[in-house]
């Protein structure tokens, strides 16, 4: 398929299939003419790369995570076990953004509370 059906079908942009192809995220084939050619498992992945940047992890992290969720066996294994070792480091990183995160916005709210308050 098309990369606007592809986008459609999987909700991200042509500009995001783009760049996660930029990334090595993902691997579109190509037709005769040149055009990226996105099979269904490429619309999938393109699903879960969302869903992995939305959980916070980074597209570096994400490069290495992918192989593991595809392929669970063999020779990807050791690959795996190394990967799933370092995610801490990745759920402390992100913990301490929604703590950052946490601080602003209730530094915004009491702004907004302190700003309401002397109308």
């Amino acid at each position: 398929m098309r990369i606007a059906e592809a986008s459609e079908q999987s909700g991200a942009s042509t500009r995001l299939l783009r760049y996660y192809e930029e990334q090595g995220l993902l691997a579109p084939g190509r037709n005769t003419s040149g055009y990226r050619d996105y099979s269904d498992r490429d619309v999938e992945l393109a699903r879960r790369i969302r869903q992995l940047l939305d959980a916070g992890l980074s597209t570096a992290t994400i490069r290495t995570v992918l192989p593991c969720l595809a392929d669970r066996a063999g020779r990807l294994e050791a690959l795996c076990e190394e990967t799933v070792a370092d995610l801490p480091r990745e759920q402390v990183r992100i913990e301490e953004s929604i703590e950052t995160l946490t601080a602003s916005r209730d530094a915004i709210r009491a702004m907004v509370v302190g700003a309401d308050q002397m109308k």
